[in-house]
């Protein structure tokens, strides 16, 4: 459904809230009881001088008044409602998968990072509307309009605005791959806007990057798990890594980017490792989602090294391959070329849209997954840890 009530408080936005928790189906006693709140980091602990770019040096911006002119409040302002449109987006991807978890540990591994990708829209949407008057509040409500295309088709108040975040998230396989590389996007985002000029943007990375580590972890966790379980096909599973990792190698942006490069400018969204950088000046400021992209995918390749040594010990002798950048690309300088996952042109378009049929997920595919998941072996079992159902919002520091 359409909602349309008008917001001018925050609870406002609470009660909308509660009616978009409604309208996707998620109905689940874990998420009523769970006390959902905003979470700001101290000035003591992001720091009060801006960090880099032009305005380096000089205070922190506590308001949005504050902020020198209109394009860098503009700037801020998408900033913070794409954030919080991925969080909510998630949420409806994964939400069908609640009902058929493997095991009990899995189902409380899904619930709780959807808990808290909710707390994390929310915390996006508290700052829209706390700091951002009309604009913050208009931005906010259509964060609860929108929905994931391929989980939502015809919805009325449009899809999500990355492409990541429209795809379908089908079986727990598609789970554990997305939350392993997409999420992490997500913490690379999170950490670009740690440093951030913009107090609240600053503060409020913290705890959603504390949050976010729970699931990275279960998302290579659940890849291992896979493996270990020794049921499912590695050339299957590559499919999946296939899948997710050519689409966050999009959700950086453009190669030579000039939001990226004024974002930095004026301080607003930094490198991944901006605090390990010493040199705040003298470097290509357009190739900057080139740079944390670059990060981003040098991580990814240590990952799959590492699930590859579990596949080892399977007695297996397949390996997951790293996909190439190039591969898949619909955004940046390789966006619609014709690239296998090892990097190498395939000229004629019949043939790459045939090797794209063999390498990505298709019906059969999730037939032949969906088929192994009868039997809960198919994954290894994993013991939940004590009191797991007790999770609370992180701490601020």
């Amino acid at each position: 459904m359409m909602i349309s009530k008008r917001i001018r408080t925050m609870d406002d936005w609470v009660d909308m809230f509660h009616s978009w928790q409604e309208d996707i189906g998620l109905d689940l006693p874990e998420v009523k009881k769970y006390q959902f709140t905003e979470l700001y980091d101290t000035d003591a602990t992001t720091g009060t001088e801006i960090e880099f770019g032009d305005f380096a040096g000089n205070k922190k911006w506590n308001s949005v008044l504050e902020v020198p002119t209109q394009n860098i409040r503009d700037t801020l302002l998408q900033l913070t409602y794409v954030q919080g449109d991925t969080e909510f987006a998630s949420v409806e991807q994964q939400r069908l998968l609640v009902n058929n978890a493997p095991h009990e540990y899995d189902r409380y591994a899904l619930v709780r990072i959807m808990i808290e990708e909710m707390r994390h829209g929310w915390q996006m949407c508290d700052v829209l509307v706390r700091y951002f008057g009309d604009s913050g509040k208009v931005e906010a409500r259509k964060l609860l309009e929108r929905r994931a295309s391929e989980a939502f088709p015809g919805s009325k108040g449009g899809k999500r605005l990355l492409g990541s975040f429209n795809q379908a998230v089908n079986n727990w396989v598609d789970f554990y791959s997305y939350t392993c590389f997409v999420d992490r996007d997500g913490k690379y985002q999170l950490g670009m806007l740690a440093p951030s000029a913009f107090a609240p943007l600053a503060r409020s990375a913290g705890p959603m990057l504390r949050e976010e580590a729970f699931h990275l972890g279960s998302g290579q966790d659940g890849l291992k798990r896979i493996i270990l379980g020794n049921r499912l096909p590695i050339p299957l599973l590559q499919k999946y890594v296939n899948k997710w990792v050519s689409t966050a190698h999009d959700l950086f942006g453009k190669d030579g980017s000039s939001t990226a490069e004024w974002g930095y400018v004026w301080g607003l969204k930094g490198r991944f490792d901006e605090r390990e950088q010493k040199d705040k000046t003298n470097f290509d400021r357009k190739t900057l989602n080139d740079h944390n992209r670059t990060l981003y995918h040098n991580e990814v390749a240590e990952i799959l090294r590492k699930l590859n040594i579990h596949i080892e010990e399977t007695g297996r002798k397949e390996k997951l391959v790293m996909p190439h950048l190039k591969f898949r690309r619909e955004i940046g300088d390789w966006a619609g070329g014709q690239f296998d996952i090892h990097g190498n042109e395939i000229k004629d378009k019949a043939a790459y849209d045939q090797y794209l049929r063999d390498n990505m997920p298709s019906e059969h595919d999730e037939a032949k997954a969906a088929d192994i998941a009868k039997d809960n072996a198919w994954i290894q079992d994993k013991k939940l840890p004590p009191n797991a159902w007790d999770f609370k919002p992180m701490t601020t520091r």
